[in-house]
């Protein structure tokens, strides 16, 4: 007869309460949705994000509004910064002595020397005073009223310029008031370039959605492959709105172009072969009101519809993208592409298409298990 000594037992309850942890663990990582948002830079990832957190979590607290406020505030900094930079470029003068002046002022504060630069190539952080910037409202006001600075903005595809430029500079002086606090359209239309891999978790129907948001500048997608492994779903995001501007990283390269091949290398990769892609075509909105002046046959010589039309556009980019699925296009190993219209900063729409995506991620959690 053997007997344990108490050395013995004692490991063994401790491996035990371990395997039984490890198997717990199991259980809860099963229950994990993965879902991984891919897209060219500016394609709307992170304001998707955003959205989720509205519609699926409990919106923005306190301590974020705040810290939104100071990037909201540099965003219309770095848009002003940005059209003033771009009519000397262009060669656009003021249109009165007055937003002359005004300039000179605005130009003076965003590189005085007692203000906070925070650098990522285009992407720049610029932290003022609340009375540095009261000081300034007025001369953003007037220059958005001037019609030189108007001209250059209407030029805007021949620079680089944020998509909430218009949004902020037309509620500069209540942006700029010392007890300004921003409401959910304004978060949603901040911009801070994502630089790191972060990631959120929500609760879709008793099970745990984990959503990974990613850098989408070229630089960043070196990061990508560490995500890759177990993922449920991808949804990949490209804006509409993109078809007439140039990369920032490469002023040569069309960004509409660029997010063509970047999803052609997706679709080929092998962790995502038999995978669900839900494409989201976003920016709806700016693609609407852009297609009427700049026609997208001047940028896509394949483009045979109707020109300056919304809806002709809009499936002649939805048709390049599906052009883009590998072969086979029928059968248990085929490529899945889900496409949806979307416009992030619409929180209606957004909704409306989640509760569609829902039930495609769902779907291909249970296909993954084998449970239907």
């Amino acid at each position: 007869m053997s007997c344990c000594c108490p050395e013995d037992s004692e490991q063994k309850a401790v491996n035990d309460a371990i395997n039984k942890q490890i198997v717990e663990s199991k259980k809860t990582e099963d229950r994990i949705v993965k879902l991984l948002l891919l897209g060219s830079g500016e394609s709307g990832k992170s304001t998707f994000i955003k959205q989720l957190r509205i519609i699926q979590g409990e919106g923005f607290d306190q301590g974020y509004r705040d810290e939104c406020v100071k990037i909201i505030r540099s965003n219309l900094l770095q848009a002003t910064k940005s059209i003033l930079s771009a009519m000397a470029m262009l060669y656009i003068d003021f249109a009165s002595q007055e937003a002359r002046a005004e300039s000179l002022k605005v130009l003076s504060l965003i590189s005085n020397e007692g203000c906070d630069h925070t650098n990522t190539a285009s992407d720049e952080l610029i932290n003022v005073s609340a009375e540095q910037l009261a000081a300034i409202s007025r001369s953003i006001a007037t220059l958005w009223k001037d019609e030189g600075f108007q001209a250059c903005f209407k030029r805007s595809k021949e620079f680089q310029l944020m998509d909430s430029a218009k949004y902020y500079l037309d509620k500069a002086e209540e942006l700029c008031s010392p007890n300004y606090q921003p409401t959910d359209q304004d978060i949603l239309r901040s911009r801070r370039r994502t630089t790191s891999i972060v990631e959120y978790m929500f609760e879709l129907k008793r099970v745990q959605l984990k959503v990974i948001d990613v850098g989408g500048q070229r630089r960043e997608r070196k990061k990508w492959i560490s995500c890759f492994d177990n993922v449920t779903c991808i949804i990949f995001l490209s804006a509409l709105s993109d078809y007439d501007l140039k990369l920032v990283e490469n002023q040569n390269t069309n960004r509409m172009k660029e997010s063509l091949d970047l999803f052609a290398t997706i679709l080929a990769y092998p962790w995502f072969k038999k995978k669900s892609i839900i494409l989201f075509l976003n920016k709806t909105d700016l693609f609407d009101e852009k297609i009427r002046y700049s026609n997208i046959g001047d940028y896509f010589e394949d483009y045979k519809g109707t020109p300056n039309d919304p809806e002709e556009g809009k499936e002649f980019v939805k048709m390049k993208y599906d052009e883009k699925k590998p072969s086979p296009h029928e059968g248990p190993d085929a490529t899945h592409i889900f496409p949806h219209f979307t416009c992030a900063t619409d929180t209606d729409n957004i909704t409306k298409v989640f509760k569609d995506v829902q039930e495609i991620i769902l779907r291909s959690y249970l296909n993954e298990f084998n449970l239907v």
